[in-house]
């Protein structure tokens, strides 16, 4: 089978330039950064491709941002017998078939995304910074009214922070803003 496999970085951008006139059996589209592995349409494809299928990328950075990801990944899907194309590199990955080049390639092209990410997040972080110094960036609102916090921090010990955060619509992480967890002294002897 014929897969193809595409990814944008939020659910605000579209995938419409991307594999464009490719045709395949079956598409995956992830709506999810590329930092790592753990994305749900990638999983699926990944427990879908048998030996002899073929997964189309539209760039080495589509599959992930992360060299170390992207060299793990590719030395999997090569044990399983699965040929990767990524078009806008214009490489191929076959099965049994070592190509020192195509491997320094796509190492070198898979550092330059994982540069990319970080230099952005980066200046993201920079930006912020400068926004909070003007005044200008208080964060984001909080989900919850004084009186739910109040309460939420009262549960904390008496239920779990993943029932708590159920009962409240908020993530788990998001319990731990409204109400730390307790620094434990550690007391050497």
């Amino acid at each position: 089978m014929i897969f193809n496999y595409l990814r944008v970085s939020t659910i605000d951008q579209n995938t419409s330039r991307q594999l464009v006139d490719v045709p395949c059996d079956r598409e995956y589209i992830d709506k999810a950064s590329g930092k790592d592995v753990n994305r749900p349409e990638l999983k699926k494809l990944l427990d879908n491709v048998r030996q002899g299928d073929v997964i189309n990328v539209h760039s080495l950075d589509r599959m992930c941002r992360n060299v170390k990801d992207l060299l793990v990944l590719m030395e999997d899907l090569q044990k399983k017998g699965v040929t990767v194309k990524f078009h806008k590199e214009n490489l191929t990955f076959t099965p049994n078939i070592e190509d020192p080049l195509n491997k320094a390639i796509m190492t070198i092209i898979g550092a330059i995304s994982e540069l990319e990410r970080n230099l952005i997040l980066e200046r993201v972080r920079e930006g912020v910074a400068i926004a909070k110094k003007a005044g200008k960036y208080k964060g984001r609102k909080n989900s919850l009214s004084d009186i739910q916090i109040d309460e939420l921090k009262s549960m904390i010990g008496k239920y779990n922070r993943s029932q708590i955060a159920k009962h409240f619509g908020i993530t788990v992480r998001s319990t731990y803003h409204y109400a730390p967890a307790k620094q434990i002294k550690v007391v050497e002897a």
